[in-house]
């Protein structure tokens, strides 16, 4: 699907790392770009910097009226929702077993919740309005998940992220196949490690030591990067249900 001035495309947790990456990409392509992240995130200044036609709206992926009235601002821009690119989520460490005892059980909801109920919340309102929109060449709309490696070599500490993006990685082929019927269709990213905010606030000697377990290239991943396969995934028609990995070869130890 071509991405230009005559599309809309809604990119979640936008505001930062992957999801700006995204967000820029589909500006510079021209199209008019709703950008939704937390109300204390710098999602204003992204929008402002991105140009007139793109806006953001404050809200929690995890609330219907919340991305409802994110879906609401894509379609006062004027022109199709074609795309949606879903980034929000967060990673809380835990051990199932830990010096205190169990892993609490709200801090494993909220990041299931989050990552993996907030995906889907997207997914259903937004897969909605595409299938109302008129196909081009073929199809509707395209939305592209984000998962993580974490979702096939999860680590120690990271039983509730890495059980969240393996339920994305689940929902793509079924997600895939229920909307098919609408011409419209899913994929999801799994990136390794990337430069984004929570990585790059680690210590440049950690940074550089996580670079280095990456066959080839051996460094971290760039935003930009997780950039050019979104729009390559929404630019071919035969992507379609798949799960990409976007890691050099990594793949993940235990610990």
């Amino acid at each position: 699907m071509r991405i230009d001035d005559s599309s809309a495309v809604l990119v979640t947790g936008g505001a930062s790392g992957l999801g700006l990456a995204a967000a820029r990409r589909f500006a510079a392509l021209g199209a008019a770009v709703v950008v939704l992240d937390l109300p204390g995130s710098d999602g204003e200044k992204v929008a402002a910097d991105l140009g007139p036609r793109c806006r953001f709206v404050p809200a929690d992926v995890t609330s219907e009226s919340d991305v409802a009235a994110a879906l609401d601002a894509v379609d006062e821009t004027g022109v199709p929702l074609r795309a949606v690119v879903s980034c929000a989520g967060v990673a809380t460490p835990g051990r199932i077993l830990g010096r205190h005892g169990p892993h609490p059980l709200e801090r494993y909801e909220r990041v299931v919740r989050i990552n993996l109920v907030g995906t889907f919340n997207v997914l259903r309102l937004a897969a909605e309005r595409i299938a109302a929109v008129d196909p081009v060449d073929g199809e509707r709309g395209v939305v592209v998940l984000t998962a993580s490696i974490a979702a096939f070599e999860g680590q120690i500490g990271q039983a509730a992220y890495a059980s969240s993006k393996a339920g994305v990685h689940g929902l793509t082929l079924c997600a895939a196949r229920d909307l098919a019927q609408h011409r419209i269709r899913v994929c999801a990213i799994a990136p390794g490690t990337f430069e984004t905010p929570m990585l790059l606030g680690l210590p440049e000697a950690a940074r550089d030591s996580l670079g280095a377990q990456i066959p080839h290239p051996s460094r971290l991943g760039r935003p930009d990067e997780y950039a050019d396969l979104v729009a390559a995934v929404v630019g071919n028609p035969m992507l379609n249900g798949e799960t990409i990995r976007l890691d050099g070869a990594l793949r993940m130890g235990p610990a």
